[in-house]
């Protein structure tokens, strides 16, 4: 057995049975050695960006990490990005970067690449194997790592010559080292610095204005409801973290309000906190920098109370914490307040506008969807129409680095195949990594893809005014600009194997999302707004 087909069957006896590739020369024995371990599943991606998305959608929903493989540092560097978004949604992902030969190193090659400098600041865990009879300890706790908690971005890389290399035997002295590695990574996770739930029942029931902000695990089902029953019996306002990693909405479920990406917005709904209560989130802070305007959105005066880390470092999760909060403060015989199932939205008509695609979207969401959202400007109106949908899973863009909704809700797919996902995708994003249609295709994922089309990057054109730049001119507003060509992403998605139709109405767009998201497998909307 080479290194390789050790490393895969590595993989797979530490409960890692995915992999999304896009190899090179130096993993062709990876490759290989994927027809002789059956329990990995491989999968390609046509670009980086994509592989690591999709291990990012896949880690979400299934809380199990998926491994990567990528090409050297340029390879790598190409899935930055998406690697970002994974770190600040604390997803389990298994980066293995193939690199040269160790022989080989030393004569600058033309993709000789400081690998560790760019995989450091969006790997929890990095090593570089330094001998082919380290690696299946390095793999193992390469995974252990990842899965935390908290979920981490593991990183190992492997230089060539190690795949194709000859292993001996594992004996039982390397298997004991092995399993002392392994129980070594995987030791709990050192105490947080947080304040017991017995002092914030106090600070919660002295009558004084107060906020709970949720995060992380908070935002599933009996985290919500525990946050809610709390709410009730103190009149606490709860409120969650922008972009969350994942958020469990529709029927049954309690509604939270998001933290508004606009730091004036976000002000007005933290003003006149006396306390504000983190449970797996992190104290709000502005997106960016803008003249005159603060950076840390916590009000003055305000005094911010720590019950569980975001990060997952408690002895147990925000959502345990909760229930435990709520208990103290007796509310456990408080009902929390869900979204009830009332009356379908009805169908939309007339023009299609970024509020009548929302009212589709709300008459339409079918039980058990799963969402992923990198909708920007043109979908500030879904929430609020599919709050009494049936029940669902929705994915936001944790890190804020675009070019991660059609990835994502690849994983989605590959990770929840009885599930039906809606990927909400921005025109201007979607053209960063519009190469996962392909993989959708090829897969076969239940994946109806809508793209906001409004011919320009609204978002950043909102921008130019918020950070006071004036009156911008001719040149500026065309580095904004979508149009001279319009993109045809019809036929881009016919392309790459993908159905596909534009709406130009409301009442197309209807007949065409329930078209989508009655028909199994990949299928795209251009939905021209108005």
């Amino acid at each position: 057995m080479n290194g390789a087909q050790a490393l895969l069957q590595a993989l797979v006896e530490e409960g890692v049975k995915l992999c999304i590739a896009n190899p090179g020369t130096s993993e062709m024995h990876f490759v290989a050695g994927l027809d002789s371990v059956p329990e990995m599943r491989g999968v390609l991606g046509l670009f980086e960006g994509v592989v690591t998305g999709t291990a990012d959608g896949y880690g979400r929903m299934t809380k199990t990490p998926a491994a990567t493989l990528l090409h050297l540092g340029p390879g790598l560097g190409n899935g930055i990005a998406n690697l970002h978004n994974a770190r600040r949604a604390n997803t389990p992902v298994v980066n293995i970067v193939g690199d040269h030969a160790t022989y080989h190193k030393r004569y600058d090659a033309p993709l000789e690449t400081d690998i560790q400098s760019l995989a450091a600041p969006v790997s929890g865990w990095y090593r570089c194997c330094e001998q082919p009879e380290t690696l299946l300890r390095d793999v193992k706790e390469a995974v252990a790592a990842a899965v935390g908690p908290p979920g981490k971005v593991a990183t190992l890389v492997v230089p060539a010559d190690f795949s194709w290399t000859e292993l001996p035997q594992t004996n039982p002295s390397q298997q004991q080292l092995f399993e002392h590695s392994r129980n070594q990574a995987r030791t709990s996770p050192k105490p947080s610095v947080t304040e017991t739930a017995e002092e914030i029942a106090k600070v919660l029931s002295c009558g004084e204005p107060s906020i709970v902000l949720l995060g992380g695990n908070a935002l599933e089902e009996k985290g919500l409801l525990a946050a809610s029953r709390i709410a009730n019996a103190t009149g606490a306002k709860l409120l969650c973290e922008t972009f969350p990693a994942r958020l469990e909405r529709g029927c049954g479920l309690p509604s939270i309000e998001r933290v508004a990406y606009l730091s004036e917005l976000a002000v007005m709904q933290l003003e006149g906190a006396k306390h504000l209560v983190l449970a797996g989130a992190k104290a709000p802070v502005s997106f960016f920098a803008y003249p005159g305007k603060p950076s840390y959105l916590v009000p003055q005066g305000c005094s911010v109370h720590v019950l569980a880390e975001p990060d997952g470092n408690t002895v147990n999760g925000a959502g345990d914490v909760l229930r435990d909060l709520a208990d103290l403060l007796g509310a456990e015989k408080i009902k929390s307040t869900t979204a009830t199932g009332t009356k379908a939205n009805e169908k939309p008509t007339g023009q299609l506008t970024p509020e009548t695609l929302a009212g589709a979207i709300g008459a339409l969401l079918p039980e058990g969807a799963i969402v992923s959202d990198e909708s920007n400007t043109c979908g500030l109106f879904v929430p609020q129409y599919t709050k009494t949908s049936p029940r669902h899973s929705w994915l936001f863009l944790t890190g804020g680095a675009i070019g991660q909704g059609m990835p994502l809700a690849t994983g989605a797919g590959l990770a929840c195949p009885n599930r039906k996902v809606l990927s909400l995708e921005a025109d201007g994003s979607a053209m960063y990594t519009l190469q996962a249609l392909w993989t959708q295709a090829r897969e076969g994922l239940d994946v109806t893809t809508v793209i906001l089309d409004n011919g320009s990057y609204a978002l950043l054109q909102l921008e130019l005014s918020r950070v006071g730049v004036g009156t911008p001119g001719h040149k500026a507003l065309e580095m904004l600009d979508l149009s001279r060509p319009d993109i045809d992403f019809v036929s881009l998605a016919n392309g790459m194997g993908v159905e596909a139709a534009r709406a130009d109405t409301a009442e197309d767009f209807t007949a065409r999302l329930e078209y989508g998201l009655n028909t199994p497998g990949p299928y795209l909307i251009q939905a021209r707004l108005k």
